[in-house]
C-alpha cells in the first residue's frame, strides 16, 4: 500500500523534538517511541519518522536488525493519538485520513521488512501498538504487558492489520478479542500467538547489554533467537484463556452479536456462568455498530491476504468518521468525559443487517 500524503498535511505535520528516539549500537537500529506521558500514542509525525528511518536502515548494510520499544515502563504504545484525529475531522481537515493511510503503510513495512525486527511489548500494547508489534519477527512480553484491540469501546473497529492477525488466532479467540476489546496479559499473549517470548522486566537492561555485545555469527534472526533463548522463556503458567476456550469457541462462532449475548445470559454451567454474564454485560456497553462491523470484518479477513486486509480496513476508515460511532465515542470518553456515549443504533436489538453490510459495499480486493 502506497502512502498518499496531502500537501495540506505534509506542510503542517512535523515530528515534535524527540518523539521518536533513534540510536544505532552494535549494528542494531533502536527506535524508541518517546511520548511516555501519552502512553507513547502515535502521531502522524511519529509514523512518518519511523517510516523514514526504517526505509533508510533497510538499505544500510551496517544495520543487521531493528529494536522497537516505548519510553517509560507503562506502555510500548497505547494506540494512535485519537484526540488529534477527532479534531481533524471536526475541522474538516485531512490529517485523520492521511494518518490511517500512512500508519497502515508503516505496519506493512514492518511485516515485510528485510531485516529482523524485535518488539519489546512492555506495558500497554493497544491498537496502533499492536499494529507495530504484530509484524515484528520477535515479540517479547513482560509481566507488565497488557495487549488488546479495544477499539469497539470508542465506537471504532480493530484496524492496523487486526482483520488479518486476529482471525488467525486458533479457534474463535481472535474474534472474542476483537469484538469484546478485552486486554490480555503475557501468558494469554503467548497462548494466542501474539507474542513469542516472555522476559521479566527486570531483565530488560540485561537484554540491552547483551544486544550491545552480541557477536554476529549466523543470520541476524538466528543470532537474536539464540540470545533470547538464554535469558527469556516461552512458557508461563496456564493461560486463563485456555480454560475459557471451549466457551469462547462456542459463543463467538454464533451468527451475530445479539445471538452471542442472548446465549451468554442463558449459561448455567458453573465454570462458565460468571465469565459469560460479565462478557454479555461488557458487550452491551460497546458500540453495537462497531461490534457488528468488526465481526463481519474479521470473518472476511480470515480469507484475505495481508494486503487485502489493510485495504479493507482503509475502505471502512473512509466511511467511518461520517457513518460510524467513533466521533461519539471519543466525545463521550475523551472530550466531554461523561462516559455516556449515545451509540447509533443504541442497542444490539436495533442493529440493521443491511446497515452493517453497506460498509462493505464497493470493496474490491486482489482476489476479484
Amino acid at each position: 500500500m502506497t502512502a498518499q500524503v496531502s500537501s495540506q498535511a505534509a506542510d503542517r505535520v512535523e515530528t515534535a523534538p524527540y518523539e521518536v528516539l533513534v540510536d544505532v549500537r552494535n549494528h542494531i537500529g533502536h527506535l524508541t517511541l518517546n511520548r511516555p506521558a501519552g502512553l507513547n500514542a502515535l502521531t502522524l509525525g511519529m509514523v512518518r519518522s519511523m517510516q523514514q528511518q526504517l526505509d533508510a536502515w533497510a538499505h544500510d548494510p551496517q544495520i543487521r536488525a531493528v529494536v522497537l520499544r516505548g519510553a517509560g515502563d507503562k506502555a510500548f504504545c497505547a494506540g494512535g493519538d485519537i484526540r488529534s484525529l477527532y479534531d481533524s475531522h471536526k475541522q474538516g481537515d485531512t490529517l485523520h485520513e492521511d494518518f490511517f493511510v500512512e500508519e497502515y503503510a508503516l505496519d506493512l513495512t514492518i511485516h515485510h521488512y528485510r531485516k529482523p525486527i524485535l518488539a519489546l511489548m512492555d506495558g500497554f500494547v493497544l491498537g496502533g501498538g499492536m499494529g507495530l508489534a504484530q509484524g515484528a519477527d520477535l515479540r517479547i512480553v513482560t509481566e507488565r504487558s497488557r495487549l488488546g484491540m479495544p477499539e469497539v469501546a470508542i465506537g471504532y473497529f480493530p484496524d492496523v492489520g487486526g482483520s488479518y492477525f486476529l482471525p488467525r488466532i486458533p479457534g474463535e479467540l481472535g474474534i472474542y478479542l476483537g469484538v469484546s476489546g478485552v486486554h490480555i496479559r503475557a501468558a494469554d499473549a503467548l497462548y494466542c500467538g501474539l507474542a513469542d517470548w516472555y522476559l521479566d522486566s527486570r531483565k530488560l537492561t540485561q537484554l540491552d547489554e547483551r544486544l550491545d555485545r552480541l557477536e554476529w555469527r549466523d543470520t541476524a534472526l538466528k543470532d537474536l533467537q539464540s540470545l533470547l533463548a538464554k535469558i527469556a522463556v516461552q512458557q508461563l503458567p496456564a493461560p486463563p484463556l485456555a480454560d475459557l476456550r471451549p466457551a469462547i469457541d462456542h459463543f463467538f462462532a454464533l451468527p451475530d452479536v445479539p445471538s452471542m449475548v442472548e446465549q451468554m445470559r442463558q449459561v448455567t454451567v458453573a465454570n462458565s456462568h460468571e465469565w459469560a454474564l460479565k462478557t454479555a454485560e461488557l458487550l452491551e456497553t460497546r458500540s453495537p455498530l462497531a461490534m457488528a462491523v468488526t465481526l463481519e470484518m474479521l470473518r472476511r479477513g480470515r480469507h484475505l491476504s495481508l494486503e487485502d486486509c489493510f485495504a479493507l480496513e482503509l475502505h471502512l476508515d473512509r466511511q467511518w468518521f461520517a457513518r460510524g460511532d467513533l466521533i461519539e465515542g471519543v466525545r463521550a470518553l475523551l472530550i466531554d468525559k461523561d462516559k455516556n456515549p449515545q451509540w447509533n443504533p443504541p442497542t444490539l436489538e436495533a442493529l440493521d443487517a443491511a446497515q452493517v453490510e453497506s460498509f462493505f459495499d464497493g470493496f474490491d480486493y486482489h482476489g476479484n
